[in-house]
């Protein structure tokens, strides 16, 4: 099913004072660990045992999640990229379950006189949590701060647009050079994102995105390969029907036929952070391991020059008059602006 668009396009050119990098968050040591998973899942019941089974998770990497790294790495290179393009535009980093705190941010942007920004958050697509629950942390980070607190404009996802296409192409490319040669043409590709609720892909465009972004890539590789879209890190209770297959299962099923080479490619993330790393290459390379079969994982786009220059060209795209919005395949960019109806909340 198609889901309509709620949005609309922004043809003003616009001023900004600053950047707003907006992110999920992650611990930065062992003891922050089940303090961040307390904040994630704030508000959901979540027990106290399974919080402290998914805090193991993080204690395999040291109590450190991988998503921080990789974000000062994509925010320097921003940077220097606006700096030599005549941008002169500061950078500010905001998280919504660990340190820098959006709240903290916003409060720190507005005593440094900021007062309005472009918001780049790190999701490509369009669901209730990588877009929606964004835009409310902004609202509720802004009304905690009050009086003098900066307008934040929010940048068009990207899932289809060159810039995250053509990176996650070059990723999968060198992926499958691991293969070996003689049996590379028969491997088989399985792009994964994150699972959610099927009440949330059912409000939203996520699924629709997210098979359009593999078929992107595919058409852009050096050889034509199978490929299936499926899905990790389920997190709801077993009674609420999720997005499915799991990536585990995916594995077991193309064992019993016969595929011997994969190819695991997370099209669902930008960065290589702790979900990737623990589903994918304990959880899924244990399953592959077990079957005997050869199983690569392909890096997400994380700080690639062309990534950074997308970001770059969406930033200076809405301060333009009349853009040319670039997007690949037949569907076209995203909107701008976000109506009231997209993405919601399942019920």
């Amino acid at each position: 099913m198609t889901k309509p668009s709620y949005g609309a396009r922004d043809d003003v050119a616009r001023n900004y004072d600053a950047v707003l990098y907006l992110s999920f968050g992650g611990p930065e040591g062992p003891d922050d660990v089940l303090p961040f998973m307390e904040n994630v899942t704030r508000g959901r019941g979540v027990p106290r045992a399974r919080l402290e089974e998914v805090s193991a998770h993080y204690q395999l990497f040291g109590g450190v999640s991988p998503i921080n790294s990789q974000n000062r790495a994509v925010i320097g290179a921003l940077k220097e990229k606006l700096r030599s393009s005549g941008l002169d535009l500061p950078i500010y980093w905001g998280n919504r379950n660990w340190h820098p705190l959006l709240t903290d941010t916003m409060r720190q942007m507005r005593e440094d006189g900021v007062r309005r920004a472009i918001a780049f958050v790190t999701s490509a697509y369009s669901s209730f949590s990588g877009c929606r629950q964004y835009r409310e942390d902004v609202a509720r980070a802004q009304a905690e701060v009050g009086d003098g607190a900066p307008r934040v404009d929010k940048l068009r996802v990207f899932y289809n647009h060159p810039g995250f296409i053509e990176p996650q192409v070059e990723k999968v490319n060198v992926a499958l050079e691991a293969v070996p040669r003689d049996r590379r043409a028969g491997t088989r590709l399985a792009f994964t994102a994150h699972s959610v609720p099927l009440r949330m892909a059912d409000t939203s465009s996520y699924t629709q995105q997210l098979s359009e972004a593999c078929r992107l890539v595919v058409e852009r590789l050096e050889h034509p390969h199978d490929w299936e879209l499926v899905w990790q890190s389920r997190s709801g209770p077993p009674h609420v029907p999720w997005l499915e297959p799991d990536i585990v299962e995916h594995i077991e099923k193309l064992h019993s036929d016969g595929v011997v080479d994969l190819v695991v490619v997370p099209v669902g993330f930008v960065s290589d952070h702790l979900e990737v790393r623990f589903d994918l290459d304990v959880q899924a390379a244990e399953a592959a391991a077990r079957l005997g079969m050869n199983m690569v994982r392909a890096e997400a786009v994380g700080a690639h020059p062309r990534y950074v220059r997308m970001i770059r060209d969406l930033i200076v795209e809405r301060m333009t008059a009349d853009p040319q919005r670039i997007a690949l395949g037949e569907c076209g960019p995203s909107h701008d602006i976000c109506g009231a109806t997209c993405c919601p909340a399942p019920a």
